[in-house]
Protein backbone atom coordinates (compact mmCIF):
# COMPACT_ATOMS: atom_id res chain seq x y z
CA UNK A 1 0.00 0.00 0.00
CA UNK A 2 2.82 2.57 0.76
CA UNK A 3 4.77 3.88 -2.15
CA UNK A 4 7.78 5.09 0.53
CA UNK A 5 11.32 3.20 0.78
CA UNK A 6 11.10 0.75 3.16
CA UNK A 7 14.58 -0.95 4.80
CA UNK A 8 15.18 -4.33 2.95
CA UNK A 9 14.91 -7.50 4.43
CA UNK A 10 18.21 -9.89 4.51
CA UNK A 11 16.86 -11.91 1.78
CA UNK A 12 16.60 -9.18 -0.30
CA UNK A 13 19.81 -7.83 0.48
CA UNK A 14 21.77 -10.59 -0.66
CA UNK A 15 20.80 -9.80 -3.60
CA UNK A 16 23.32 -7.03 -4.04
CA UNK A 17 26.85 -7.60 -4.09
CA UNK A 18 27.90 -5.14 -1.11
CA UNK A 19 26.02 -6.85 1.23
CA UNK A 20 26.80 -10.31 0.17
CA UNK A 21 30.56 -8.91 0.55
CA UNK A 22 29.86 -7.75 3.96
CA UNK A 23 27.54 -10.56 5.58
CA UNK A 24 30.52 -13.50 4.85
CA UNK A 25 32.71 -11.50 7.03
CA UNK A 26 30.18 -10.70 9.59
CA UNK A 27 29.18 -14.28 9.68
CA UNK A 28 33.11 -15.19 10.82
CA UNK A 29 33.25 -12.38 13.40
CA UNK A 30 29.88 -13.35 14.45
CA UNK A 31 31.22 -17.07 15.64
CA UNK A 32 33.47 -15.65 18.31
CA UNK A 33 30.83 -13.27 19.65
CA UNK A 34 28.90 -14.38 22.80
CA UNK A 35 25.89 -12.72 21.94
CA UNK A 36 25.20 -13.93 18.54
CA UNK A 37 26.53 -17.52 19.52
CA UNK A 38 23.95 -17.70 22.26
CA UNK A 39 21.45 -16.39 19.83
CA UNK A 40 22.20 -19.53 17.73
CA UNK A 41 22.10 -22.22 19.99
CA UNK A 42 18.53 -20.50 21.37
CA UNK A 43 17.56 -20.18 18.00
CA UNK A 44 18.17 -23.59 17.27
CA UNK A 45 16.59 -25.13 20.27
CA UNK A 46 13.25 -23.80 19.54
CA UNK A 47 13.36 -24.92 16.22
CA UNK A 48 14.22 -21.14 14.08
CA UNK A 49 17.92 -21.28 13.46
CA UNK A 50 20.37 -24.08 11.76
CA UNK A 51 23.26 -22.31 10.95
CA UNK A 52 25.06 -18.48 12.21
CA UNK A 53 23.83 -16.94 8.50
CA UNK A 54 20.71 -17.58 9.13
CA UNK A 55 21.22 -16.07 12.86
CA UNK A 56 22.67 -13.04 11.62
CA UNK A 57 19.71 -12.97 9.07
CA UNK A 58 17.00 -13.08 11.51
CA UNK A 59 19.01 -10.61 13.80
CA UNK A 60 18.39 -8.22 10.79
CA UNK A 61 15.44 -8.89 10.20
CA UNK A 62 13.57 -8.21 13.57
CA UNK A 63 15.57 -5.40 13.54
CA UNK A 64 13.68 -4.12 10.56
CA UNK A 65 10.73 -5.36 11.23
CA UNK A 66 10.48 -3.16 14.43
CA UNK A 67 11.54 -0.15 12.81
CA UNK A 68 9.28 0.06 10.03
CA UNK A 69 6.01 0.69 11.98
CA UNK A 70 8.12 4.22 13.61
CA UNK A 71 9.07 5.40 10.10
CA UNK A 72 6.58 7.91 9.99
CA UNK A 73 9.29 10.66 8.88
CA UNK A 74 9.65 8.42 5.74
CA UNK A 75 5.71 9.20 5.15
CA UNK A 76 6.24 13.71 5.58
CA UNK A 77 9.01 13.74 3.29
CA UNK A 78 10.31 12.68 0.03
CA UNK A 79 12.71 9.65 0.55
CA UNK A 80 14.66 8.93 -2.25
CA UNK A 81 17.84 6.33 -2.14
CA UNK A 82 21.35 7.09 -3.59
CA UNK A 83 24.77 5.63 -4.06
CA UNK A 84 26.50 9.11 -3.60
CA UNK A 85 27.75 11.19 -1.07
CA UNK A 86 26.30 14.43 -2.09
CA UNK A 87 23.41 14.85 -4.20
CA UNK A 88 22.85 18.11 -5.90
CA UNK A 89 19.13 19.18 -6.25
CA UNK A 90 18.44 22.44 -9.23
CA UNK A 91 15.23 24.34 -8.10
CA UNK A 92 14.16 26.39 -10.82
CA UNK A 93 13.43 30.39 -9.95
CA UNK A 94 10.15 31.61 -11.60
CA UNK A 95 10.87 33.60 -15.01
CA UNK A 96 8.59 37.06 -15.35
CA UNK A 97 6.92 38.42 -18.37
CA UNK A 98 6.42 41.83 -19.41
CA UNK A 99 5.24 44.08 -21.61
CA UNK A 100 6.66 45.34 -24.86
CA UNK A 101 6.12 47.56 -27.70
CA UNK A 102 5.48 45.88 -31.40
CA UNK A 103 8.85 45.12 -32.77
CA UNK A 104 10.99 45.49 -29.69
CA UNK A 105 13.71 44.11 -28.23
CA UNK A 106 12.89 40.31 -26.97
CA UNK A 107 14.70 40.52 -23.40
CA UNK A 108 15.13 36.94 -23.06
CA UNK A 109 15.20 35.38 -19.35
CA UNK A 110 13.95 31.95 -19.81
CA UNK A 111 14.10 29.50 -16.82
CA UNK A 112 16.16 30.15 -13.98
CA UNK A 113 18.09 28.19 -11.53
CA UNK A 114 19.78 27.39 -8.29
CA UNK A 115 20.56 24.17 -6.34
CA UNK A 116 20.84 22.76 -3.01
CA UNK A 117 23.49 20.29 -2.34
CA UNK A 118 22.44 17.18 0.20
CA UNK A 119 25.28 15.41 1.81
CA UNK A 120 24.61 11.84 3.04
CA UNK A 121 26.55 12.43 6.05
CA UNK A 122 24.28 11.92 9.11
CA UNK A 123 24.83 8.38 10.78
CA UNK A 124 22.22 7.17 13.30
CA UNK A 125 23.20 4.16 15.34
CA UNK A 126 22.35 2.43 18.36
CA UNK A 127 23.65 -0.41 19.88
CA UNK A 128 22.58 -3.47 22.49
CA UNK A 129 25.34 -4.39 24.73
CA UNK A 130 25.81 -7.51 27.01
CA UNK A 131 28.60 -9.43 29.12
CA UNK A 132 29.45 -12.88 28.17
CA UNK A 133 27.54 -14.04 31.11
CA UNK A 134 24.50 -12.32 30.52
CA UNK A 135 24.42 -12.75 26.86
CA UNK A 136 25.08 -17.26 27.68
CA UNK A 137 21.94 -17.13 30.25
CA UNK A 138 19.68 -14.93 27.99
CA UNK A 139 16.51 -16.03 26.96
CA UNK A 140 15.15 -15.84 23.24
CA UNK A 141 12.22 -13.53 23.98
CA UNK A 142 14.27 -11.46 26.38
CA UNK A 143 17.11 -10.92 22.94
CA UNK A 144 14.63 -10.17 20.45
CA UNK A 145 13.03 -7.97 22.46
CA UNK A 146 16.20 -5.87 22.68
CA UNK A 147 16.56 -6.42 18.72
CA UNK A 148 13.37 -4.67 18.52
CA UNK A 149 14.38 -2.19 20.06
CA UNK A 150 17.37 -1.25 18.49
CA UNK A 151 14.87 -0.96 15.34
CA UNK A 152 12.40 1.20 17.04
CA UNK A 153 15.27 3.39 18.17
CA UNK A 154 16.78 4.13 15.23
CA UNK A 155 13.84 4.90 13.19
CA UNK A 156 12.85 7.09 16.16
CA UNK A 157 15.49 9.31 15.81
CA UNK A 158 15.19 9.46 12.13
CA UNK A 159 11.62 10.82 12.44
CA UNK A 160 12.94 13.24 15.26
CA UNK A 161 15.50 14.83 12.56
CA UNK A 162 12.92 15.54 10.25
CA UNK A 163 10.28 16.94 12.61
CA UNK A 164 13.17 19.13 13.38
CA UNK A 165 14.00 19.87 9.93
CA UNK A 166 10.77 21.51 9.13
CA UNK A 167 10.52 23.25 12.37
CA UNK A 168 13.69 24.60 11.96
CA UNK A 169 12.48 26.66 9.23
CA UNK A 170 12.66 30.58 10.08
CA UNK A 171 8.96 31.81 10.15
CA UNK A 172 9.86 34.28 7.05
CA UNK A 173 10.59 31.57 4.75
CA UNK A 174 7.07 29.78 5.25
CA UNK A 175 4.30 29.70 2.65
CA UNK A 176 2.35 32.95 3.89
CA UNK A 177 5.96 34.62 5.32
CA UNK A 178 5.19 33.79 8.75
CA UNK A 179 3.61 31.34 11.20
CA UNK A 180 -0.43 30.85 11.10
CA UNK A 181 -1.25 31.61 15.00
CA UNK A 182 -3.41 29.14 16.79
CA UNK A 183 -4.99 31.32 19.05
CA UNK A 184 -4.71 29.20 21.98
CA UNK A 185 -7.82 26.91 20.73
CA UNK A 186 -7.92 23.23 20.28
CA UNK A 187 -7.07 22.16 16.96
CA UNK A 188 -10.15 22.39 14.37
CA UNK A 189 -10.83 21.40 10.77
CA UNK A 190 -10.88 25.34 9.84
CA UNK A 191 -7.24 24.92 11.13
CA UNK A 192 -6.35 22.08 9.13
CA UNK A 193 -8.14 24.17 6.48
CA UNK A 194 -5.75 27.41 7.65
CA UNK A 195 -2.75 25.46 6.90
CA UNK A 196 -3.87 23.62 3.27
CA UNK A 197 -5.21 27.25 1.99
CA UNK A 198 -1.09 29.26 3.13
CA UNK A 199 0.26 26.44 0.97
CA UNK A 200 -2.02 26.43 -1.58
CA UNK A 201 -1.66 30.21 -2.37
CA UNK A 202 1.80 29.46 -2.69
CA UNK A 203 1.08 26.91 -5.92
CA UNK A 204 2.13 24.05 -4.03
CA UNK A 205 -0.14 20.85 -3.37
CA UNK A 206 -0.26 20.02 0.55
CA UNK A 207 -0.42 16.16 1.21
CA UNK A 208 0.72 16.07 4.63
CA UNK A 209 -0.50 17.36 7.96
CA UNK A 210 1.83 16.83 10.62
CA UNK A 211 0.87 16.86 14.54
CA UNK A 212 1.28 15.87 17.87
CA UNK A 213 -1.09 13.41 19.67
CA UNK A 214 -2.37 15.56 21.72
CA UNK A 215 -3.36 17.82 18.94
CA UNK A 216 -5.03 14.53 16.90
CA UNK A 217 -7.44 14.19 20.21
CA UNK A 218 -8.59 17.52 19.62
CA UNK A 219 -9.11 16.50 16.06
CA UNK A 220 -11.00 13.65 16.76
CA UNK A 221 -13.95 15.32 18.31
CA UNK A 222 -14.04 18.27 15.84
CA UNK A 223 -17.48 16.98 13.45
CA UNK A 224 -16.05 18.49 10.12
CA UNK A 225 -13.06 15.55 10.81
CA UNK A 226 -15.59 12.84 11.48
CA UNK A 227 -17.63 13.58 8.64
CA UNK A 228 -14.54 13.89 5.71
CA UNK A 229 -13.14 10.16 6.91
CA UNK A 230 -13.89 7.73 3.78
CA UNK A 231 -11.02 6.07 4.07
CA UNK A 232 -11.11 2.02 4.66
CA UNK A 233 -10.00 0.99 7.76
CA UNK A 234 -7.08 -0.98 6.23
CA UNK A 235 -5.82 2.74 5.24
CA UNK A 236 -5.88 4.21 8.78
CA UNK A 237 -2.73 2.78 10.88
CA UNK A 238 -3.20 4.65 14.23
CA UNK A 239 -0.06 2.61 15.14
CA UNK A 240 1.76 3.86 11.96
CA UNK A 241 0.75 7.43 12.69
CA UNK A 242 -1.40 7.76 10.08
CA UNK A 243 -4.91 8.76 11.53
CA UNK A 244 -7.39 10.05 8.24
CA UNK A 245 -7.05 12.72 5.80
CA UNK A 246 -8.13 16.22 5.78
CA UNK A 247 -9.07 17.89 2.19
CA UNK A 248 -5.87 16.49 -0.05
CA UNK A 249 -3.42 15.96 3.49
CA UNK A 250 -3.27 12.74 5.03
CA UNK A 251 -2.44 13.50 8.80
CA UNK A 252 0.18 12.09 10.43
CA UNK A 253 0.83 11.89 14.47
CA UNK A 254 3.40 11.87 16.53
CA UNK A 255 4.93 12.84 20.60
CA UNK A 256 7.84 13.80 18.58
CA UNK A 257 6.07 16.83 17.44
CA UNK A 258 5.85 20.17 19.56
CA UNK A 259 2.51 19.94 21.53
CA UNK A 260 0.55 23.08 20.36
CA UNK A 261 2.56 23.08 16.36
CA UNK A 262 1.53 22.03 13.23
CA UNK A 263 3.43 21.87 9.86
CA UNK A 264 1.50 21.19 6.69
CA UNK A 265 3.67 20.18 3.90
CA UNK A 266 3.61 19.29 0.32
CA UNK A 267 6.23 16.36 0.57
CA UNK A 268 7.15 16.43 -3.36
CA UNK A 269 8.51 19.84 -2.44
CA UNK A 270 9.26 20.80 0.81
CA UNK A 271 12.35 18.53 1.11
CA UNK A 272 14.46 15.64 0.91
CA UNK A 273 15.34 12.72 2.95
CA UNK A 274 18.60 10.81 0.80
CA UNK A 275 19.24 6.90 1.88
CA UNK A 276 22.72 5.91 1.41
CA UNK A 277 22.47 3.17 3.79
CA UNK A 278 19.73 1.65 5.04
CA UNK A 279 19.34 0.08 8.17
CA UNK A 280 22.27 -2.85 8.59
CA UNK A 281 22.74 -4.52 11.72
CA UNK A 282 26.65 -5.91 12.78
CA UNK A 283 27.78 -8.11 15.45
CA UNK A 284 29.76 -5.85 18.42
CA UNK A 285 32.46 -6.76 20.48
CA UNK A 286 34.24 -4.92 23.02
CA UNK A 287 36.61 -7.46 24.50
CA UNK A 288 38.85 -5.40 26.81
CA UNK A 289 35.83 -4.06 28.73
CA UNK A 290 34.01 -7.32 28.42
CA UNK A 291 31.27 -6.85 26.25
CA UNK A 292 29.55 -7.96 23.38
CA UNK A 293 26.25 -7.17 20.98
CA UNK A 294 24.91 -6.01 17.89
CA UNK A 295 24.93 -2.28 15.90
CA UNK A 296 22.22 -1.24 14.12
CA UNK A 297 22.85 1.42 11.98
CA UNK A 298 21.70 3.46 8.74
CA UNK A 299 23.56 6.30 6.83
CA UNK A 300 21.19 9.52 5.24
CA UNK A 301 21.15 12.62 4.49
CA UNK A 302 18.34 15.41 4.48
CA UNK A 303 17.20 19.05 3.71
CA UNK A 304 14.62 21.82 2.80
CA UNK A 305 14.29 22.37 -0.54
CA UNK A 306 11.46 24.55 -1.06
CA UNK A 307 10.55 26.36 2.39
CA UNK A 308 7.33 28.02 0.60
CA UNK A 309 5.44 24.54 0.67
CA UNK A 310 5.70 24.23 4.10
CA UNK A 311 3.22 25.84 6.47
CA UNK A 312 3.25 26.36 10.61
CA UNK A 313 0.80 27.12 12.91
CA UNK A 314 1.62 27.94 16.61
CA UNK A 315 0.06 28.74 19.94
CA UNK A 316 -2.71 25.56 19.21
CA UNK A 317 -3.73 24.37 23.22
CA UNK A 318 -1.70 21.85 24.20
CA UNK A 319 -4.40 20.56 26.64
CA UNK A 320 -7.04 18.11 25.95
CA UNK A 321 -10.45 19.53 26.89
Amino acid sequence: MKDIVLPKLHESLLNQEWYKVEFDAQVKQAMRNPFTLSYLRTGMKEGLLSDMAGALGRIHDVVVEAAKPNLIARDIIDVRTTTESLERFPRAKKSASYVAAEGGTVRIHGERYDWVDVQTSVFIKDGVEWTREFAEDAKWNVMNRQLEELGRSVAQLETEKIIALYGGVAASDLAGGSALPGGGSAMSWTKAVQLWDVIENEDFHPDALIIHSRQASQLFTATEFINSQYLPSEETELSQGLIGQALTMNIYKSTLCTNGVAHAVDKSAAGVLLIRRDITTEPYEDPKNGVFGVVASERIGYAVLRSKSIARMTGIATAFS
